[in-house]
């Protein structure tokens, strides 16, 4: 139990007891089955300074221990997650939501004053089913193009990683691959990223992280979609489309554009095609989608599609185009045709016994080799030296056949000729 000068300011009453906290998917980990040590009353909040039931967890392997920091009071009045202190539907800094929103909420800040106003919104949210936001945030006004295109759809737990080693940084850690923290390069220290502070972020004043959000915001020019020449095309190409999502669900988000014609999902591709009846309603859906396309938690890329004429054109242009490959060296010549070899060789001329005398002016059979078909290649080898000087006819030819090992030196089978 805290027993700091803070906590006896209070009445126990005040205290606050949990039996789950308020995280958002990225802090919880991607592990079904986590596991959490529970503290009643185990610190102070970092914001009202008032005692509050604490959970501690790992959210995965080889990630650091995360725990709670501020109350579930305080979390619900900015609709922000326990531990990182980032919007639990946007996923992004309160500072980046509020200026979106044009929300100004100016919270107290002294002792007096923050214990009252945290009173009031106890029993304002104790007068709520808990889902229903209360404050500044109930009044806000609906999400605009800008939170839309900085929100983050998906878990980041990358941001789970452990710290990096200061002994390493150092050159003096020991621990190598048993090392629970990261051996790596620290960033600069006058990176305005490496000075935040926790009480920043929750109001939305000086926060690095919401700075450079916007100027990366500001930077970024507004993207939009060229309407293909071909006023045919009524088709839209969706990307990012996952397996938990139907026909259903894309036929209800553009049903609301104009009357649809057909819709196509290709789960192997991970994208689907919806044509409508009209060009006009097509444009249409692709200006009020573009980069607002969410679909369960997902958000999609949208884009024009092709008609089927250009896609066979540009195919009958490329097979019109000869393709023309340089030669491989050393590869052997084409064989010859086994009806020529069944009449006698090529050109039709008898093919020789391997007992009958070779004709004058030669010692012996020799392989001959055709020419090469796709480039010059190495010269004609001879299948064996040819015969010594007193070696008989009769001789060489009977060394040869014994010589033979394999079918295809076999002069006597088909496919090769003397």
């Amino acid at each position: 139990m805290a027993t700091s000068l803070g906590a006896n300011r209070y009445n126990r009453q005040n205290w606050e007891e949990a039996d789950f906290p308020i995280l958002c998917q990225t802090c919880l980990g991607d592990n079904p089955y986590i596991r959490m040590m529970k503290e009643k009353f185990g610190q102070e909040c970092k914001i009202c300074d008032r005692p509050f039931t604490t959970f501690r967890w790992c959210p995965g392997a080889r990630m650091r221990f995360k725990k709670t920091e501020i109350c579930q009071t305080c979390s619900k009045l900015k609709n922000t997650c326990q531990t990182c202190l980032l919007d639990l539907e946007y996923g992004l800094p309160v500072q980046v939501r509020d200026q979106a929103l044009g929300m100004i909420e100016d919270l107290p800040k002294s002792d007096v004053n923050k214990e009252y106003y945290t009173q009031n919104m106890e029993r304002a949210i104790a007068n709520t089913d808990g889902t229903t936001p209360v404050g500044e945030i109930a009044k806000a006004q609906a999400a605009n193009d800008l939170l839309s295109r900085l929100a983050r759809n998906t878990p980041y737990y990358k941001r789970n990683m452990p710290h990096i080693c200061s002994f390493w940084v150092k050159g003096e850690c020991k621990r190598g691959e048993e090392c629970p923290y990261r051996h790596e390069t620290p960033t600069d220290p006058d990176d305005p990223l490496s000075d935040q502070n926790i009480k920043d972020r929750y109001y939305g004043v000086n926060d690095p992280v919401a700075d450079k959000l916007m100027k990366r915001a500001a930077n970024c020019p507004d993207i939009t979609l060229v309407a293909p020449e071909d006023k045919t095309i009524t088709t839209l190409y969706i990307g990012g489309v996952t397996e938990e999502i139907n026909e259903q669900d894309l036929r209800d988000h553009f049903y609301q554009f104009g009357e649809i014609r057909s819709i196509h999902i290709a789960s192997k591709q991970s994208c689907a095609f919806v044509q409508f009846t009209k060009r006009s309603e097509a444009t249409l859906a692709a200006e009020k989608s573009l980069g607002k396309l969410v679909i369960k938690g997902k958000k999609l890329a949208i884009r024009w599609g092709r008609s089927q004429g250009s896609s066979r054109a540009l195919t009958s242009k490329s097979e019109e185009k000869e393709i023309s490959l340089p030669p491989v060296p050393g590869l052997p010549g084409a064989l010859p045709m086994p009806e020529d070899i069944l009449k006698g060789g090529p050109r039709g001329k008898k093919r020789p016994h391997p007992d009958e005398p070779p004709p004058p002016g030669t010692f012996g059979p020799q392989r001959v080799m055709p020419p090469p078909l796709m480039g010059p290649g190495p010269p004609p080898m001879p299948l064996m030296p040819p015969p010594m000087p007193g070696t008989s006819q009769a001789q060489f030819n009977s060394e040869r056949r014994s010589q033979t090992y394999y079918p295809s030196q076999n002069p006597q089978r088909l496919g090769k000729y003397f």
